[in-house]
């Protein structure tokens, strides 16, 4: 049986690196997504110095063309598409009082319509080949809501949703779809938002039970799992990642 093959946006660093760098472990194809090229491609080269198979793609997941030739990409150099994960995410955190519009648009076109534009393009081959795991990064914000993240917590919100209905309409052509929702997590894009905010890394670590930040690892064996055969049986589902952050 060939590979199966699994596209990851975002994939260039931090949560999306390391779920392209756990499902190339687990024997699969990996198509490494990045806005950044420079990024995608040093994680696929990560891939194939471990003899993994994978491939670079530059593509902004706001731009449907970047996204339908992605999937041109995908399908004529492996002939198949078995697993999305939607990954590519951004934020800036500020009271709503204080946003603009502009940030609410990026917000919402990375983090959810990107979303929304891949798994578009991936279910139509997903459903002709009777199988397909879709995997949506979501976040603990999207469940509970955080202070100084409205129109992204209402992002992931959407995120969430959004899979419980896909994962209705797609049960019956073999297609799951699951979301994982990472707590504070350990990346390059927290140190970036926590720059103008000196005690949000401490305020974050002492919120979780475990008394800990996520390390993107932690998210990617999640993610593993329910693009794995063992969650075959498991559709519709939102998984919390967050030291016990949230237990609801």
């Amino acid at each position: 049986m060939e590979p199966r093959v699994a596209v990851v946006t975002g994939a260039g660093q931090g949560i999306g690196r390391a779920i392209a760098l756990r499902l190339a472990k687990a024997g699969l194809c990996v198509v490494a997504a990045d806005i950044q090229g420079e990024l995608a491609e040093a994680t696929a080269a990560e891939i194939r110095a471990a003899d993994g198979e994978a491939a670079a793609q530059v593509c902004d997941v706001c731009r449907t063309a970047d996204v339908v030739r992605t999937r041109d990409v995908v399908m004529e150099r492996f002939g198949r598409w078995d697993v999305l994960v939607n990954n590519a995410g951004w934020d800036k955190v500020e009271p709503f009082v204080d946003s603009d519009e502009p940030t609410w648009r990026k917000i919402l076109e990375v983090n959810l319509l990107g979303s929304i534009r891949f798994t578009q393009q991936a279910l139509p081959i997903m459903m002709k080949a009777g199988y397909g795991r879709i995997v949506n990064i979501s976040s603990d914000a999207g469940r509970v809501g955080s202070t100084g993240e409205a129109v992204y917590s209402a992002a992931k919100g959407g995120i969430i949703a959004f899979t419980k209905t896909i994962a209705r309409e797609m049960a019956q052509h073999g297609v799951t779809a699951n979301t994982v929702c990472p707590g504070p997590t350990q990346t390059s894009l927290l140190t970036q938002i926590a720059a103008g905010h000196p005690r949000l890394i401490d305020a974050m670590t002492k919120s979780v039970p475990m008394r800990r930040l996520g390390q993107p690892e932690d998210v990617a064996a999640a993610v593993a799992f329910l693009a794995s055969e063992d969650a075959a049986y498991i559709t519709g589902q939102t998984l919390s990642v967050s030291g016990g952050l949230t237990m609801c």
